[in-house]
């Protein structure tokens, strides 16, 4: 079919949606803006518009058209949207166009891609790509009972990962596309037992090396692995097999690239023109203008594309604390205070808790967690109490004090329980993932299982202890890829994980103990139901700082029939007779024991479980006497 001409007037952009875009309060601009194929007046052809609104001409450029300005000229619309449209006849799925754009300010001139896109070119080509999103989805059955899946008294089990470092194929430089990675993937997560998959950024990315965080196309997921369907595909087969996925969604920031966002139409459109509120000093990148109303149309139709179009069962929101602070990571004169001489992004705070408020009135079985790191209050709290509206938040300050604890040798842990023990003071201000990311093994940072001290054995002997501990705390978890099988290098970007260690001696103990910690999380009512409640948690001793142990109790309420009894030695002295207060009487099985010989331990333990006595202990009016494995985390349950 021959390209035709730029047809003007047949717009389906309405003067509502006019209206609601001006006000901000636009939340399905991907429908409306962008390039969308269509049959206008018996032609097929690809509908165009653009919100410039500073902007002289704007005209689509393209192979179509031997990329010349001159050709295909859009119209600016008469009602002050800033908005230009047109429709090409004759152009369709697959090609390739950006905006040329001359600017009333300066008469600078520059080749834009198009914001709202379904895909772009492979990096370092720049071009968006005529796209559309047909799919035949299968996966109804999946999101009639996502809502249980996704419940806060449910049961969470996070595995993060990066797609193309997953694993890799061949000599270990190639990538598995969406497709192989859904079977993979899936059938590997149904194994271990995760109930969640999280995907670091799956959006478009100009550089690799940013993992993602940097975001040229935020309608577009990456073509590194294949097409819009392909990453249906991906979805539709987690969901078929049971799995939750999260993405990664970057609203704080985006890349200085000039065929991006930054200074769209010759002016700072969607980021401050001050770089005190708009540069990143840490990244490098610009930062959100989210006091401007079509900033926020932009990002809030952003979230919901993926809910709606993807059938994404959650959003992590990367570097909320960038967002809220205006001096983050900024020496005093190298911020603007807000209105009232604060330090806090008052725009920022509306924009999230107007997110939050959108995702959860339209898809309230679906989850939106905040990667936040300072004391900012009410993070998980509803919209009506003053909170921001999470569902759930990272807790970066059990994850420092919990591996500063288990980094120093067990001779010094004495001196340091409370990092063990002050995550409980504050464990129920908000709805807490317990995560340990990529960022805790890359940078030189070393892998997990290196953080641990000793020799090997004490090493391994460490991680699976720390393992049985974040698996018996309150809150969700999340665990990095690799982590399960105790890889012994640091996160790679350019390389597949070493798989070869996952079946090999400790490493497959190491992986058969994260397996069964999953299983427990899901089996044993104690471990979640009261994952955000005091009611769900109980100290049975948490004053033993010279032995280096802990014991407590995990509940269902105010129901005993499911309490688990944990009990935690940091120390590779094993600790025989060790009287341990429980609130029943009866056979207490020992349903785990990380130094089972089963994950590579010494096999010291219980010999399956032990009777309580009469006699009282730890305030309990019962007690059983059990021996504490060596750097191990033993629980037990009373057989009904």
């Amino acid at each position: 079919m021959a390209v035709g001409k730029v047809v003007y007037g047949v717009s389906t952009i309405t003067e509502t949606d006019v209206y609601l875009f001006k006000e901000g309060n636009h939340f399905r601009l991907y429908d409306k803006l962008g390039s969308h194929i269509k049959q206008i007046a018996g032609e097929w052809g690809t509908d165009f518009a653009v919100w410039a609104p500073n902007a002289k001409s704007v005209s689509v450029i393209g192979n179509f058209n031997g990329w010349n300005p001159a050709e295909h000229a859009l119209t600016k619309r008469w009602d002050d949207s800033g908005i230009w449209e047109g429709f090409i006849p004759g152009i369709g799925k697959g090609e390739i166009y950006k905006y040329h754009i001359v600017s009333n300010v300066d008469d600078y001139r520059v080749d834009k891609g198009d914001p709202y896109c379904y895909a772009w070119e492979l990096a370092p080509k720049t071009a968006s790509v005529i796209w559309d999103l047909e799919y035949d989805w299968q996966d109804e059955e999946w999101l009639a009972q996502r809502w249980k899946k996704n419940a806060l008294n449910a049961p969470m089990s996070v595995y993060e990962l990066h797609l193309g470092s997953w694993r890799k194929t061949g000599d270990g430089t190639e990538s598995l596309g969406y497709k192989e990675l859904a079977h993979q993937l899936a059938d590997y997560v149904k194994y271990m037992g995760f109930t969640h998959v999280e995907l670091m950024p799956v959006t478009e990315h100009p550089f690799y090396g940013s993992w993602g965080y940097q975001v040229g196309g935020y309608f577009a997921p990456t073509c590194r692995y294949g097409t819009p369907q392909d990453f249906m595909y991906f979805m539709d087969h987690m969901h078929k097999n049971g799995i939750a996925v999260i993405i990664d969604w970057v609203p704080s920031h985006f890349p200085t690239d000039e065929y991006s966002l930054s200074y769209f139409d010759g002016t700072h459109l969607y980021e401050h023109a001050d770089s005190r509120q708009g540069f990143h000093p840490d990244w490098g990148s610009y930062i959100f203008n989210y006091g401007r109303h079509e900033v926020q149309n932009f990002l809030i139709s952003n979230a919901l594309f993926w809910l709606e179009k993807y059938h994404i069962d959650g959003l992590r929101v990367d570097a909320v604390a960038s967002m809220l602070y205006l001096d983050y990571s900024r020496k005093a004169g190298e911020w603007i205070p807000n209105k009232y001489g604060g330090r806090e992004n008052l725009e920022a705070v509306d924009f999230l808790k107007r997110f939050n408020e959108t995702v959860y009135k339209e898809y309230p079985d679906v989850q939106t967690i905040a990667e936040e790191s300072t004391s900012w209050p009410m993070v998980t709290r509803p919209l009506y109490a003053g909170g921001l509206g999470f569902g759930l938040k990272w807790n970066m300050g059990w994850m420092n004090d919990t591996l500063s604890y288990m980094s120093k040798d067990a001779i010094y842990r004495k001196h340091h329980q409370n990092n063990l023990t002050f995550a409980m003071v504050y464990a129920f201000s908000e709805n807490f993932v317990l995560p340990i990311s990529h960022d805790e093994v890359v940078h030189l940072k070393g892998s997990l299982l290196n953080k641990m001290p000793g020799d090997d054995w004490q090493k391994f002997a460490n991680l699976r202890a720390f393992f049985g501990y974040m698996w018996m705390h309150p809150g969700k978890k999340l665990l990095f890829m690799g982590c399960e099988f105790g890889q012994w290098t640091e996160w790679n970007v350019n390389k597949s994980l070493d798989w070869h260690y996952a079946s090999a001696d400790r490493h497959s103990g190491v992986k058969k103990l994260v397996k069964k910690l999953n299983e427990l999380l899901v089996s044993e009512p104690a471990l979640y139901i009261g994952d955000n409640d005091y009611s769900g948690f109980q100290w049975i001793d948490c004053g033993n700082y010279a032995d280096s142990v802990l014991i407590f109790m995990r509940k269902n309420g105010l129901f005993m029939d499911d309490a688990l009894v944990v009990a935690v030695n940091m120390t590779p002295v094993p600790r025989t007779s060790y009287m341990i207060g429980v609130p029943e009487g009866g056979f207490w099985e020992e349903i785990l024991n990380t130094d089972s010989e089963e994950y590579g331990g010494s096999n010291m333990g219980n010999m399956g479980g032990v009777q309580s006595s009469d006699i009282s202990w730890n305030e309990h009016g019962r007690s059983i006497c059990i021996t504490l494995p060596p750097l191990a985390v033993v629980v037990f349950k009373r057989k009904k």
